[in-house]
């Protein structure tokens, strides 16, 4: 057991961690990015490593084959998610006037509720003389960081201290993880071991699987509205793909805005009915090959708990609480496990 002296110096240490944590905050983010990063390429280095290289060579081998893909990104990809973007923001006055003069009125004769009309003549005559100008705003944006010595000096360190940080721990993350080990309390080291080894397990498929989840259905939704002949295919796909880690989020986004986009440009309904077989055949796709696949069912949340928990995660933290909202979830689902089997194992519980 422990004794009083120990819980409070317990508590005072995770008192002190937190608060220390709170002032390093606005500092912390490359090193947490690059944590995160070298976790997520440490087994393929271990699987590299196992193969007689040296983990130094591994890592040079994994961060030279991350950065092909990265720069193969922004050769291809990002110019044609830009293209599509600057498309889109062109046609936004005439998507404004086609509310005003078909949807409105759809919806005042079919339901009978007339929406009171908002003044689209000055929205449009403010977007068509002001879209133009994104170009001319973005680069007097970089002029005023470029002319902030601070701000670039800032920039130009998270970018190249993300990837020195990210090769240092990569290359030592498993002494790391052993010292980590050896300062484990002797009485608690089986069981926070075991706890340790299946939160890695779980968080490992989450992050791995899902991400290739999200990557795979963008390529899914991307393709078929390509073929159904959709103008804004790519970005429509891959906004559906992206925010697909929320169970039916993806699938309803991508009808919504796709099926806009389709009766826009056809003004018919059998292209509707082709968007919904290609979302259709995504989601099958999604759940009997993909998930199972690539994540499994170790992770064991219900979608509603994982709607819970981006929601909770968005009101608490924000942005970054959306994003390691289900991680979280994840790990507390694991301790929840470990807690009810100890709970049916206590006398409370037994007669």
């Amino acid at each position: 057991m422990i004794s009083d002296a120990q819980k409070w110096l317990l508590f005072v240490s995770l008192a002190l961690t937190g608060w220390l944590l709170y002032l390093l905050a606005p500092v912390l983010t490359p090193f947490a990015l690059s944590a995160l990063l070298a976790y997520l390429c440490d087994p393929i280095v271990d699987r590299i490593e196992a193969r007689r290289v040296s983990r130094t060579l591994a890592v040079v081998i994994v961060f030279t084959l991350l950065l092909i893909v990265f720069v193969i990104g922004l050769l291809i990809l990002l110019p044609m998610l830009q293209d599509q973007l600057v498309k889109f923001i062109a046609r936004i006055p005439e998507i404004l006037n086609w509310s005003q003069q078909t949807l409105l009125p759809f919806i005042a004769g079919k339901t009978g509720v007339h929406i009171s009309q908002i003044d689209m003549d000055q929205v449009r005559s403010a977007l068509t003389e002001n879209w133009k100008d994104i170009g001319g705003l973005l680069s007097r944006v970089l002029l005023q960081i470029t002319d902030s010595g601070q701000a670039l000096v800032a920039i130009l360190t998270f970018v190249l201290l993300v990837p020195v940080v990210t090769f240092y721990l990569l290359r030592d993350w498993d002494d790391i993880v052993r010292k980590v080990h050896d300062l484990l309390p002797r009485r608690y080291e089986k069981t926070v071991t075991m706890l340790a080894r299946e939160c890695d397990q779980v968080l490992g498929e989450f992050l791995h699987g899902q991400l290739l989840v999200m990557l795979g259905q963008g390529v899914l939704y991307s393709v078929g509205l390509w073929i159904v002949g959709l103008e804004f295919a790519l970005l429509i796909g891959m906004l559906a793909g992206l925010v697909s880690f929320v169970p039916y989020l993806g699938v309803i986004v991508g009808l919504v805005i796709a099926g806009v986009a389709a009766f826009m440009q056809f003004q018919d309904v059998i292209h509707l009915v082709y968007i919904a077989i290609v979302f259709g055949v995504g989601q099958a796709v999604e759940g009997m090959v993909l998930s199972p696949l690539l994540v499994g069912d170790r992770i064991g949340l219900h979608p509603v708990a994982v709607i819970f928990a981006v929601m909770a995660g968005g009101q608490l933290f924000g942005f970054i609480g959306i994003l390691l909202a289900l991680p979280v979830a994840a790990v507390i689902v694991v301790l929840l496990r470990h807690a009810h089997d100890e709970y049916k194992e206590s006398d409370f519980y037994t007669p």
